[in-house]
């Protein structure tokens, strides 16, 4: 399935993933860019920067890049929707890649894996489609699917770990999941919070994350 849209625009498809490959490059998720850093990564030659407005307006109507007046942002949803388009069959350069853009290519194989349509590890004798092979791999995943529940359930930036869980499943193991999202407390890119859950039961609680020191976490926060 495209990423970007219902049917397959190859030049959509190229450009927009051309400018989120950049966009992570540069800086990552939450990372503002300068529009002029960004036009001088991706504006190829005999084109001008105002061609491009129109996959800069789609990435934003995709919630995939957050937009000022002078600087450009990788979202949560920007890094999946990257990921995604990496993994489409129907991408592919239509014309000579420049060493940077090749470069930052071989920095998210590097980082995230190989794209593939379909990964699969073992999990409790099951095979779970899209495992999630490193810590890098697990941020943006995590992240968009923190967006995506906080947005569709109106969670009010607290978004319980339980559901979190849920959504990734056997993608991660369940001590990998606790062990990466500490970790990404650790780097104060979210903080996760106690406190008291409504309507706890057993299943609630054992999928929220336990700390060191016997205290249970019940949400998460995007700080």
């Amino acid at each position: 399935m495209p990423a970007t849209q219902t049917e397959v625009n190859p030049v959509m498809l190229q450009s927009t993933t051309r400018i989120l490959l950049a966009l992570w490059e540069l800086g990552g998720v939450g990372s503002e860019v300068k529009r002029g850093e960004l036009t001088r990564r991706v504006v190829q030659k005999g084109k001008k920067s105002a061609d491009y407005k129109i996959f800069l307006d789609q990435l934003e109507k995709d919630s995939a890049i957050a937009v000022t007046k002078t600087t450009i942002a990788l979202s949560p949803r920007g890094a999946d929707l990257l990921s995604q388009n990496l993994k489409n069959a129907d991408f592919a350069f239509a014309s000579q890649v420049g060493a940077k853009t090749a470069n930052a290519l071989l920095k998210w194989i590097r980082e995230m894996g190989v794209p593939r349509t379909s990964s699969k590890t073992e999990t409790n004798g099951k095979v779970a489609e899209d495992a999630i092979a490193s810590y890098e791999a697990f941020k943006p995943v995590a992240l968009e699917v923190y967006d995506r529940l906080n947005r569709d359930h109106n969670f009010d930036n607290l978004v319980p770990i339980y559901r979190i869980r849920r959504e990734i499943g056997d993608r991660v193991s369940r001590s990998q999941f606790d062990e990466w999202l500490l970790e990404m407390q650790s780097e104060n890119i979210l903080q996760l919070i106690g406190g008291e859950m409504p309507d706890i039961t057993p299943d609630k609680a054992e999928n929220s994350i336990k700390t060191a020191l016997g205290g249970v976490r019940y949400y998460a926060k995007v700080l």
